[in-house]
């Protein structure tokens, strides 16, 4: 008799964001595109994903997913996200990270 498998299945709100004009910005400055794209995860991006339950789940290189619980706490975390962008980068119109953000849920 075969085992049994079992599939833990769960409601998760996925926050996708990415690097608007990664390459353009790499192009113009690898390192320090590079340097910055780390600083702001390291600084802001994780510490927001994790203030607000989440977790990422995948690194695209430019970008990345993360899990929450919550659409709420998916979207408040997205929104915080973009205005320590703006704080942080307000000479970039749509500079590293400050693209759209979307939080969808799997229903």
């Amino acid at each position: 008799m075969a085992a049994e498998t079992r599939v833990e299945r769960r409601l998760a709100a996925i926050l996708a964001a990415d690097v608007v004009g990664y390459s353009r910005l790499m192009g113009a400055d690898e390192v320090g595109t590079h340097e910055r794209l780390r600083a702001h995860i390291r600084e802001l991006i994780e510490p927001k994903i994790k203030e607000h339950r989440g977790r990422i789940v995948k690194n695209t290189g430019d970008g990345f997913l993360a899990e929450f619980a919550s659409v709420v706490d998916a979207v408040r975390c997205a929104v915080e996200v973009q205005r320590g962008m703006a704080e942080r980068e307000p000479e970039v119109p749509e500079g590293v990270l400050r693209g759209s953000t979307s939080a969808i849920s799997d229903t």
